[in-house]
């Protein structure tokens, strides 16, 4: 009898965190949960599968605690999900965005290469590492210029996990992430604060959305096809770092119209634009080359665009509410 494979994963309780322990169950794996204790989050994405996981407290700043969760989960493979992933709040808190963004990443690494260096490590990059992009589409040998604390803050992160897997042979990787959605997605991402926001106009419990800049253009996909990816990327005999993306790019104002239209709803007349939610530095268009990810790990996504914008409307609409 083969022995069950084991994960630890930093940030199950976030969206990608919980979609990946879902994954992960149904594929056989004992599943162990690094949580904080001042975590205000609660356990709401996991509360469906948190019987069968196991859960350790940890915090990304406390490398000792980090040791402590990797020696009692002995895992065939590390997920660092965790990170302070607001982009804006990276603006307001840029020395806690590096504490937790890019030093934490160090902290695990360091862990494992001291506790349990058999370990596989997938590092969580992100495409705001390309920021004000020097070519489009953005592949994995595209220059980096990130324009935010955060940006900065992950590609120190996917930097120093290059670095590790170079100087002590960890199989460590990175996935460079494009932006990916879910019902899961917390309010304050622009793509569910949009479908939130049209769920609750057609509730009747707001009249209006405020949203900046409607130019930008991203790179959406759906969460779950992408913790697959990250998966299948920790199943390479050779550790690689690939861009995972659909190769599509939409506009937010398009993202607008589309949420609005499958409410039935007229999007002009309830959106204003407020300066306030304008970026110090704007990334103007991210568009990934995921081609590397279908040659090499057979990823393709399988939601497009419509149908996740449809996806989360309805659970917005379907989702209880006091008022």
């Amino acid at each position: 009898m083969t022995e069950r494979k084991r994960a630890l994963i930093t940030g199950i309780t976030g969206q990608d965190g919980s979609y990946l322990a879902e994954l992960l169950l149904e594929k056989g794996y004992d599943v162990f949960g690094i949580v904080r204790r001042t975590s205000h989050h609660g356990l709401a994405r996991i509360d469906h599968i948190v019987d069968r996981l196991t859960l350790l407290p940890a915090d990304l700043l406390d490398q000792h605690s980090l040791t402590v969760a990797l020696q009692q989960s002995t895992p065939h493979e590390v997920y660092n999900l965790a990170a302070q992933s607001y982009v804006p709040t990276s603006w307001s808190q840029p020395v806690l965005t590096g504490e937790f963004t890019a030093l934490g990443v160090t902290r695990m690494l360091e862990a494992i290469r001291l506790a349990h260096p058999t370990a596989r490590f997938y590092q969580a990059s992100s495409s705001e590492m390309f920021g004000k992009v020097t070519e489009t589409p953005q592949k994995e040998s595209t220059t980096f210029y990130p324009r935010s604390p955060y940006g900065v803050a992950k590609a120190y992160g996917h930097w120093i996990t290059v670095n590790y897997r170079e100087s002590y042979n960890l199989h460590a990787v990175s996935g460079i992430l494009f932006n990916h959605e879910s019902p899961r997605r917390g309010i304050e991402f622009v793509t569910r604060k949009v479908t939130d926001g049209v769920a609750r106009i057609k509730l009747g419990l707001a009249t209006e959305l405020r949203l900046g800049n409607l130019d930008a253009h991203r790179d959406w996909g759906f969460a779950g096809d992408y913790v697959d990816a990250m998966w299948r990327m920790l199943q390479l005999d050779e550790p690689q770092d690939f861009v995972i993306g659909t190769g599509v790019t939409h506009s937010v104002r398009e993202l607008v119209e589309q949420a609005f239209g499958h409410a039935g709803l007229d999007w002009q007349k309830y959106v204003k634009l407020d300066p306030a939610f304008i970026r110090p530095a704007e990334v103007d268009l991210l568009l990934a080359d995921p081609s590397l990810a279908k040659a090499k790990l057979g990823w393709t996504p399988t939601v497009g665009f419509a149908e996740l914008v449809a996806m989360m409307v309805d659970a917005d609409l379907a989702r209880p509410r006091a008022g």
